[in-house]
């Protein structure tokens, strides 16, 4: 209550265009008795120029004194609030917020959209970058971490879901938070969070330390997402918000790109680093986990420049706050379209009725931590009743069948992101498999080997009085075979066994030949000295650049998707984009059949990825818009939690078929794409309709 403009002449607030009349309910409307006007004046917090006249639009800090006793009469009616039943006072508020959310819209067409939304894109953009990131970080490390860390395929597969997990508490718990606390605050807790965690990571030895770091870090990121729509959807016009949600999704794509990029760059590098005694050593992997938080770290330093979401604002009963943001956007846009003599007129924004009971507990009550004891619970409180509302009362039909279209997109889509390139391995290991070369009862006496000996198997071999210095065996079997005064010195092996050999006399000095390679072997008089230190797990030997150039392309591949959803979703509607996606996607996975080569799989996957990212670019919209605001965050969160959830699952479950069977991944992924988005077809449509 504070704002005034002279402009007016009536105690009823008329927008400025006609289209919104505020009733008469009590509400200070700004409106002013010219016979009071130099008692109620301040030079301090009134805009003058040199004439002593009052700039429209100008705040205005002191009210007339007339609305000093018009306030004082309506505090009764607020003290019987109390005495009412709390569905009058939820059904007051709803038709407050039905008002605010018409107004609102009116005067976010008013601010136009210019310099303060694109602003405000890029820092987001970095943001939502840094969660496309996060995603590729622990794939593109792991060839690389399992080597320093000495991990089992357990641990290795642990570390992967490891961060969808970590993602799917973030979403839900710093989501609801985010319609407590703030759009602004819960993002820059988020952020920071992540950027801790992943950069302490990357110093951390001990498998477990880097596990739970990976956890937090992911729990941090996992807030991005919600956060980040909720937020930006409400500095958008009814026509801007579809189109420039699309858009902002972009930096997903590129987050997989820049991923892809730097872990080409960097990881391959071995020298990158640097070691500390025998104990501590920081590869060129632990570089590369350094370099992916930058994005993280640049969105969280240009957030402390944006202001907090008015529409928030509005929510919880700060209206100055909310006013002078919008007079910021107006402003700044003006400026920027070189219209700077342009005055926001807005002088009064409706805000709704207050209905939550906040607790303020004085500094002499209790000790300091039980104060925050209590502050903590009662949030988290409030964010478990918004939790049960989105599943309960008006939201149950469209969070339920928003809940199965998230669950078999995700379940879908991180299914096969994953069973690709361990498809593309699995048939880059046949290739290798049919060039083995077999060698039968050959006799080897005097020699000396001292070179690689690659996918062999040796049967009933005879070797007598020979050296094998400074090499390695690599998918090399020796079966039935004899080795009679050998000696083996430096050597290293990788998928290499003894199986049903006869081993006589023969010395192993300095090798990584240990008991769990000799199967069913004899072994007399034979000595092993001074074993090679560190793990004794054999490591495939990926092919890094393979496992790069098909995320780069993968992530490239979605711009296509990209560009045509941002063009097209207000003009088809967000439902026809998520079901039409769905269902061509459904259709590219049975082309998955015929892809018996590398070349193949890389090419069904780019065109599923580019078919299945206009889906995803709808949902996020179509989830902010069918939810209010004090809600949407939270409501996202909880579908992105179990987004997240269907990722654990694809992952687990399409793994599991690689070598197996293709039917069973191709057929799920594709039943669930059909199922998804016939359902999605019954959901109701929101490009018309104004954000609540």
């Amino acid at each position: 209550d504070g704002y005034r403009n002279t402009n007016q002449v009536s105690d009823d607030y008329r927008y400025q265009d006609g289209n919104y009349d505020a009733p008469n309910d009590g509400y200070y409307r700004g409106g002013d008795d010219p016979a009071h006007e130099e008692d109620a004046q301040s030079d301090v917090t009134e805009g003058h120029d040199e004439d002593d006249e009052v700039y429209e639009g100008e705040y205005q800090g002191i009210p007339h004194p007339d609305d000093i006793k018009e306030k004082q009469k309506k505090r009764a009616p607020a003290v019987a609030d109390e005495y009412r039943d709390r569905a009058d006072l939820m059904a007051e508020r709803m038709e407050d917020e039905e008002q605010l959310a018409h107004q609102y819209e009116n005067i976010i067409e008013e601010c136009g959209h210019g310099r303060f939304q694109w602003t405000l894109f890029f820092v987001l953009g970095l943001a939502l970058m840094a969660d496309g990131v996060e995603v590729f970080v622990v794939g593109f490390v792991l060839p690389s971490a399992e080597k320093d860390m000495c991990l089992s395929s357990s641990n290795k597969g642990m570390l992967g879901l490891i961060v969808y997990l970590g993602m799917m508490v973030g979403a839900v718990l710093l989501g609801g938070l985010a319609d407590k606390l703030g759009r602004k605050q819960c993002l820059i807790i988020s952020l920071a969070i992540n950027a801790a965690f992943a950069f302490l990571s990357s110093f951390v030895q001990g498998y477990g330390f880097f596990l739970f770091c990976r956890l937090i870090s992911g729990l941090g990121i996992g807030g991005t997402l919600p956060i980040v729509f909720a937020y930006f959807s409400e500095f958008l016009s009814r026509e801007k918000r579809g189109e420039h949600l699309s858009w902002l999704c972009m930096f997903w794509m590129i987050g997989g790109i820049y991923a892809s990029a730097m872990a080409w760059s960097i990881i391959p590098h071995y020298g990158w680093g640097f070691s500390m005694g025998t104990k501590y050593h920081f590869h060129s992997w632990r570089v590369f986990v350094l370099v992916c938080s930058l994005p993280c770290i640049a969105s969280l330093v240009a957030l402390k420049f944006m202001p907090e979401s008015p529409r928030f604002l509005l929510e919880i009963g700060k209206h100055d706050e909310a006013w002078m943001i919008l007079k910021q956007v107006h402003d700044t846009n003006m400026r920027a379209k070189g219209e700077p003599e342009r005055v926001f007129t807005v002088s009064y924004i409706k805000t709704p009725k207050q209905v939550d009971e906040f607790i303020e507990i004085q500094s002499s009550t209790g000790t300091w931590y039980q104060r925050w004891l209590v502050r903590i619970t009662t949030t988290l409180k409030q964010v478990w009743d918004n939790v049960l509302y989105c599943i309960t009362a008006q939201y149950r039909m469209n969070t339920l069948m928003l809940a199965v279209v998230w669950f078999t997109m995700a379940l879908s889509y991180y299914g096969l992101i994953v069973w690709f390139p361990d498809m593309i391995r699995y048939l880059q290991d046949e290739a290798y498999e049919s060039r083995v070369k077999i060698f039968d009862e050959e006799e080897v006496s005097h020699f000396t080997f001292n070179f690689t000996l690659e996918n062999q198997i040796h049967r009933n071999g005879e070797y007598r009085n020979d050296k094998f210095i400074g090499m390695k065996f690599k998918e090399v079997r020796f079966e039935d075979s004899l080795f009679e005064d050998c000696y083996f010195e430096d050597v290293r092996s990788s998928e290499t066994f003894f199986e049903n050999c006869t081993i006589i006399s023969t010395v192993f000095y300095n090798t990584d030949l240990y008991e769990h390679k000799f199967i069913n072997c004899r072994l007399i008089n034979s000595t092993f000295m001074k074993e090679k230190e560190g793990c004794h797990i054999d490591f495939e030997e990926d092919n890094d650049f393979l496992i790069y150039l098909v995320s780069f392309l993968g992530s490239l591949s979605v711009l296509p998707g990209n560009i045509i959803s941002a063009l097209l979703m207000d003009k088809i509607g967000r439902i026809k984009m998520i079901g039409g996606s769905m269902l061509i996607s459904a259709v590219c996975c049975f082309f998955l059949f015929f892809g018996n080569s590398e070349s193949a799989m890389i090419g069904w996957q780019c065109l599923f990825c580019g078919a299945s990212i206009a889906a995803w670019n709808a949902l996020d919209v179509i989830t902010v818009e069918l939810y209010p605001t004090d809600k949407r965050a939270t409501a996202f969160g909880i579908l992105n939690g179990l987004c997240k959830f269907g990722a654990i699952l694809g992952n687990s479950i399409f793994s599991s078929f690689v070598g197996i069977t293709k039917v069973v991944p191709i057929l799920l992924a594709s039943s669930a794409l059909v199922g998804g988005g016939l359902l999605a077809l019954r959901l109701p449509e929101t490009r018309e309709q104004v954000l609540m």
